[in-house]
C-alpha cells in the first residue's frame, strides 16, 4: 500500500506541517499517539529508545518522557495538553526539560503542536502542525535532523501497527 507522507516546512509562519497516512482504523491509531505504553514502542528513532516517566492524557495533563540514545544517554521532553477534541485532535505545547519536567536552556522554547486525525476507508490521515517561536528555532530544529527523526518515528509505526493488526 502506497501511504501518503508530506513534509512541509513554512519559513513564514515559523511552521512545519507533517501529513501522514497509516494503514489501520482510527481507534487504533489514536491510541497509537495518546497511550504511553504505545508511545515507548514507536516514537524514537531506531536505534534511540522512548521511556515515559508520566502520561496523563487530558487537558491540563502532561507526557514526560526521555528519548534514550544507545549509549544509555537521556534527553528529556515535556508535552502538556492543551486541548483534546476525542479521536479527533489534540493541541500540546512542547519543552525541552530535565527529569523532573522542569524547563532547561537549549537554545529553544516551547512550539505549539495540533495533531488532528480523519478516519478513511481502510487508513487513518494523521495531520501534525508544529509551530515554533521563530524563524531561528524553526531552521536550527531542521538543522538537527527533526524531519529525519520524525520519519523514522513515523516508519516505527508503520512497523508497530502492522504488528497489532496482525495479533487481532
Amino acid at each position: 500500500m502506497n501511504l501518503l507522507f508530506d513534509f512541509t516546512v513554512d519559513k513564514a509562519t515559523n511552521t512545519i506541517q507533517i501529513t501522514r497516512e497509516f494503514a489501520a482504523d482510527l481507534d487504533l491509531v489514536w491510541d497509537a499517539f495518546t497511550k504511553a505504553e504505545m508511545l515507548d514502542q514507536w516514537s524514537a528513532p531506531k536505534p534511540w529508545k522512548a521511556r515515559t516517566k508520566e502520561m496523563d492524557f487530558r487537558e491540563g495533563g502532561r507526557w514526560l518522557y526521555a528519548m534514550v540514545s544507545p549509549e544509555n544517554v537521556t534527553y528529556w521532553s515535556l508535552v502538556e495538553f492543551i486541548e483534546i477534541q476525542d479521536k479527533s485532535s489534540f493541541s500540546t505545547k512542547n519543552s525541552f526539560c530535565d527529569e523532573n519536567g522542569n524547563p532547561i536552556n537549549t537554545g529553544f522554547t516551547s512550539s505549539l503542536t495540533k495533531n488532528s486525525f480523519k478516519a478513511g476507508a481502510e487508513t487513518t490521515t494523521v495531520q501534525i502542525v508544529k509551530k515554533m517561536a521563530n524563524l531561528s528555532e524553526l531552521e536550527q530544529f531542521i538543522a538537527m535532523g527533526f524531519k529525519e527523526g520524525v520519519t523514522a518515528g513515523l516508519a516505527n509505526l508503520d512497523e508497530f501497527l502492522l504488528t497489532l493488526v496482525t495479533n487481532k
